[in-house]
Order: C-alpha cells, then sequence, then structure tokens
C-alpha cells in the first residue's frame, strides 16, 4: 500500500489545520493508520491511530482533546484534525499503515508501510 500525507502548511498558534493519508494499492486489505511526528532535533513522536473501521482510536496523552482522527474507508482517507495548534506542534507528520488487527499501535516500529510526511508550522 502507499500512503499520501497532504494538508499540512503555516498557521498561527491556536490555529487549526486537517492533514489527509490517502491509501492506495493494496486498500482492499484493512489497514490501520497511525499519525507519528517529529520535530526538529527530535525522535519521531505517536499522535494517533484508528482502526480500520474507524470504531477505535487511541492518542498520544499530551494531544488528547486538541487532535482527532478519522477516516472515510469510501475514499481511503485518513484524517487528522489539529486544532489550538502550539508552537510545539510544528513538526513533519507522517502518516503510516500496518495490517489490521485487534490492537492498536503507538510504536512506530509495528507499521509497515509509511507516508513521506507533511511539514506543519505553527508561528507564535
Amino acid at each position: 500500500v502507499q500512503l499520501q500525507a497532504s494538508g499540512g502548511g503555516l498557521v498561527q498558534a491556536g490555529g487549526s489545520l486537517r492533514l489527509s493519508c490517502a491509501a492506495s494499492g493494496r486498500t482492499s486489505s484493512s489497514y490501520n493508520i497511525g499519525w507519528f511526528r517529529r520535530a526538529p532535533g527530535k525522535g519521531r513522536e505517536f499522535v494517533a491511530t484508528i482502526s480500520w473501521s474507524g470504531d477505535s482510536t487511541d492518542y498520544a496523552d499530551s494531544l488528547k482533546g486538541r487532535f482527532t482522527i478519522s477516516r472515510d474507508n469510501a475514499k481511503n482517507t485518513v484524517y487528522l484534525q489539529m486544532n489550538s495548534l502550539k508552537p510545539e506542534d510544528t513538526a513533519v507528520y507522517y502518516c503510516a499503515a500496518v495490517a489490521s488487527n485487534w490492537r492498536l499501535y503507538r510504536d512506530a516500529q509495528n507499521y509497515d508501510y509509511w507516508g513521506q510526511g507533511t511539514q506543519v508550522t505553527v508561528s507564535s
């Protein structure tokens, strides 16, 4: 499966962005999708994940309430709605896929496919 992340950009603190992760290829298979980010000079950080059905989600504790993950399987697309953005949210955001099972993963090592990333910059 191929993943294409988009929707990043420059936004002022307090603003919102919606990222998209479009899947193509073997999309007839069921995949859980995760969002991760890498800020300048820092390691990769888990953001959120969603099951193939969309029934189950998980978020990084520090982001709960500001970020919302959702998906539209008819469009083979997963979204990450980011509200009340802060300068510390500045990072390259990546989406990733893993064949779905009952478990949602926070560890990036569990994911098999990765998109190219989209830059999010939040100005103060």
